[in-house]
């Protein structure tokens, strides 16, 4: 049975999972979940019926709604194992973890749709807070994530050896949405993460699921 696919082209934790199905090589059916400020598909009942936790993406497989990025790709590596998404080893693979979980509890995070709405809307801050905001925690996050990096002999071409991993999984899609003119970090001042970064966007499973190679791709302006 074909999986449905619940996510969003401009979704950092859509995009996780759309580089693991595309480096492993899982047809799925593409079920477009718009994001916006206001009026947001998955603030809809239906959607909150789909996923109580009301996030993308979502991930339907017989009959079964898996939600998180983070499982889904770990259910993704152990349904399809070949390429592996992991190093055998221990170590590395809690290396592999360290990082991936680092972008996604440490960085994300902070800096999502849902945060930016209660900093705005909840808490009564300033719009313009939102872009100080962002900067300042994924810089703060990609400098730990650099030191990691570059002093370790485990990095490769990619963050972990020489084929893409669960933690390029989630480095790429937090160091594209740095690169948004609204956030517009420079990624100089992380040498390490720049060249992985540039590699990965030459693996070309990872280049496919790049947000302007989805269908559903709109302005990127949009949130």
């Amino acid at each position: 049975m074909t999986p449905r696919f619940h996510n969003w082209h401009s979704s950092s934790t859509s995009f996780r999972v759309r580089i693991a199905l595309k480096l492993k090589r899982v047809e799925y059916e593409n079920v477009p979940v718009n994001l916006r400020w206001q009026d947001s598909d998955h603030d809809r009942p239906e959607f909150h019926a789909l996923n109580p936790q009301a996030n993308i993406p979502v991930l339907e497989v017989s009959g079964v709604r898996l939600q998180q990025s983070l499982a889904i790709l770990d259910y993704l590596d152990r349904t399809y194992p070949d390429p592996p998404l992991f190093p055998s080893d221990a170590l590395g693979r809690a290396r592999v973890w360290s990082i991936a979980l680092h972008v996604a509890c440490e960085i994300q995070a902070l800096t999502n749709l849902r945060t930016q709405r209660h900093l705005i809307n909840e808490l009564k801050l300033a719009q313009d807070v939102l872009v100080p905001w962002q900067q300042h925690w994924i810089s703060v996050g990609f400098a730990a994530i650099e030191r990691q990096l570059a002093d370790s002999s485990a990095t490769g071409i990619y963050c972990h050896g020489d084929t893409p991993t669960v933690a390029d999984c989630c480095l790429v899609p937090q160091v594209y949405n740095s690169q948004r003119p609204v956030v517009g970090l420079d990624l100089a001042r992380w040498p390490t993460i720049q060249r992985v970064y540039r590699a990965c966007l030459e693996h070309p499973a990872i280049a496919a699921a790049l947000p302007t190679n989805q269908p559903e791709f709109e302005s990127p302006s949009g949130h």
